[in-house]
């Protein structure tokens, strides 16, 4: 058994598949089935229960899991050693939700780069529940999760379970993200009846099904529902730009963003529901410069919005 074998069997834990897994982890399907039963003939113990909709860890397994996730962290830990000592690389790697501010933020961050050291930065876009899986994993050092203050003690539960150190950003409330030649940027303030006859566009992976969720926009009465589900978002700003019977719920948007695709952003009254920020990363790691270089980046990009007075 080696390191290798335990990576195999977390993927195989993560997908819920050893089909997925194998294309994951780019090797054959009959070569990661091969090594998973070689790994629990010389364990002694059956990992994986096969069930007709994938594979799932039987007790014994859950167990080797939780002990294997902790070697690998031990591994990582060695090699941040190493990555530290050669002072000559700037190391980062960070996943995030699809938030403007942020970005905004990361811009910034990479912007102050040095050229004349090696750089290996990681950036990844995608819903809470992946990016906590990314960090748990050891996929990435840092992360930013997003989610309806309604569902905070899932979320608390969830990283406390893997381990993880969570601290507050920001909660605030979304807003109404139009294009400026929409009926919606000539008002103060919108309200839910004026987005009845609207296309809503929704980052379609953001949301976890089992989970309490507050809409938005409730579904009026005798009103079709036109949503456009977008699963990346370089897209979103362009659509709304040039769709002006569409819209977006966002965090608040910067200044050079709202300008440069010609959008405006609207309070919506009453309120949507509020959602939190939080930055999350292992409880063993420990935040080098350049980590704290970006979260000082993050918080100038956050100030710049968040005490912004919106109509």
């Amino acid at each position: 058994m080696n390191t290798l074998h335990l990576k195999y069997a977390v993927e195989v834990e993560r997908a819920g598949s050893i089909t997925q897994a194998a294309d994951n982890l780019f090797m054959a399907q009959p070569n990661l089935s091969k090594a998973i039963r070689e790994l629990e003939e010389g364990l002694g113990i059956t990992i994986f229960e096969r069930t007709p909709r994938g594979v799932v860890p039987t007790p014994k397994g859950v167990e080797f899991l939780s002990r294997a996730k902790e070697i690998l962290g031990v591994v990582r830990e060695m090699e941040a050693l190493q990555d530290a000592a050669d002072a000559g690389r700037q190391v980062f790697s960070l996943t995030m939700p699809r938030g403007s501010y942020i970005a905004s933020g990361f811009v910034q961050f990479a912007t102050e780069l040095q050229l004349d050291k090696d750089i290996d930065v990681h950036l990844k876009e995608t819903n809470s529940v992946q990016a906590i899986m990314g960090v748990a994993e050891g996929e990435f050092q840092l992360g930013i999760i997003r989610y309806q203050t309604v569902n905070e003690n899932y979320f608390v539960d969830f990283l406390t379970e893997k381990g993880l150190r969570y601290e507050p950003i920001w909660e605030f409330e979304n807003l109404v993200l139009t294009s400026a030649k929409s009926i919606l940027a000539s008002v103060e303030t919108v309200r839910p009846e004026d987005l009845a006859d609207m296309i809503e566009i929704v980052h379609g992976d953001a949301v976890v099904p089992y989970l309490q969720t507050v809409e938005s926009r409730p579904r009026p009465l005798g009103k079709s529902v036109k949503r456009l589900y977008l699963y990346d978002r370089s897209i979103q700003f362009d659509l709304l730009s040039e769709i002006p019977q569409s819209f977006l719920w966002v965090s608040p948007i910067p200044d050079d963003i709202l300008k440069r695709y010609r959008l405006k952003q609207r309070r919506c009254v009453p309120g949507p529901p509020k959602y939190k920020d939080v930055l999350i990363y292992s409880k063993q790691y420990r935040l080098t410069e350049l980590d704290a270089r970006f979260i000082d980046k993050l918080y100038e990009a956050k100030n710049k919005v968040a005490f912004k007075e919106y109509p």
